[in-house]
C-alpha cells in the first residue's frame, strides 16, 4: 500500500464509487430541500442535480484518499429567500447527513438480503462493497453533524442561539477551514473527533442492524 494513502489500494475503487455516491446526494439533498423551503439558488447554479461532476471537488475527494477526510463543493443557500427561514434553515442543514443515514441503511437492508439468499461469499466484491458503503455513510453522517463551522451542525447550532451570540462567533467563522483543518488533521482530533466516531457509529449501527434483523456485520 503506498504510504501516502489512508486506504488499502484495493480498497481505492471501493471508496471513490461510495464518495460519489454519498457526496451526490448530500449535496442534492441540501438543494432539494432549500427548494421546497422556496430557495431557488441551487437549482439556478445546477446543483440539483444527481450528476457527480457538478458536486465533486477533486481536491476535496482527493484529500479523503490522502488524509481520510474530504469535502465536496458546498451547496449554495440564501438563508432569506427560505420560507420559515429558522426552521428552513434548520432541515436544509440536516438534509444532507441524513441523506447519507439513509444510505447506510439502504445498504445495511441490502446486505440483509443477499445474506437471506446466501448471495454473499466471504471477501466477495459485493460484501466488500456494502460494508465500506455503510461504514462511510455512517462517518458522513456523524462527522457532518458536528457543530464547528463550517459543517452542517454548526449550521444548526447557530439557528437555536440569540442573535448576541451568533454576533460573537462572526470572527470565529472567518477561520472556519482553518479551525477544520487542525480538528481534522492534528493530534487534536483524537480527543475530539475520534472519541466520538469511536462511540457514536457503532452505537448507531448497531441500531440499523437490529431493525434488520441482523445480529453482527
Amino acid at each position: 500500500m503506498p504510504s501516502f494513502l489512508a486506504y488499502p489500494l484495493e480498497m481505492i475503487p471501493y471508496v471513490l464509487v461510495t464518495l460519489l455516491i454519498a457526496f451526490t446526494i448530500h449535496e442534492w439533498a441540501h438543494a432539494l430541500v432549500a427548494l421546497a423551503f422556496g430557495d431557488d439558488t441551487a437549482k439556478n447554479q445546477g446543483r440539483l442535480s444527481l450528476n457527480p461532476i457538478v458536486h465533486i471537488d477533486l481536491f476535496g475527494l482527493l484529500m479523503i484518499l490522502i488524509a481520510g477526510f474530504g469535502w465536496a463543493k458546498p451547496t449554495p443557500v440564501n438563508r432569506f429567500k427560505l420560507k420559515k427561514r429558522r426552521l428552513g434553515s434548520i432541515l436544509v442543514s440536516l438534509a444532507g447527513p441524513v441523506s447519507n443515514l439513509l444510505l447506510a441503511m439502504i445498504g445495511v437492508g441490502f446486505y440483509a438480503l443477499f445474506l437471506n439468499y446466501d448471495f454473499f461469499t466471504y471477501g466477495s466484491v459485493a460484501e466488500t462493497f456494502l460494508m465500506i458503503f455503510v461504514q462511510l455513510n455512517l462517518v458522513l453522517f456523524v462527522f457532518n453533524l458536528i457543530p464547528l463551522p463550517p459543517l452542517d451542525g454548526y449550521q444548526v447550532l447557530v439557528e437555536f442561539l440569540p442573535m448576541s451570540a451568533r454576533a460573537k462567533l462572526e470572527p470565529v467563522e472567518r477561520y472556519a477551514m482553518l479551525i477544520f483543518l487542525v480538528v481534522a488533521l492534528t493530534p487534536i482530533s483524537n480527543f475530539t473527533i475520534q472519541p466520538i466516531f469511536d462511540t457514536v457509529i457503532p452505537f448507531i449501527l448497531n441500531v440499523i442492524l437490529t431493525i434488520f434483523g441482523l445480529t453482527s456485520y
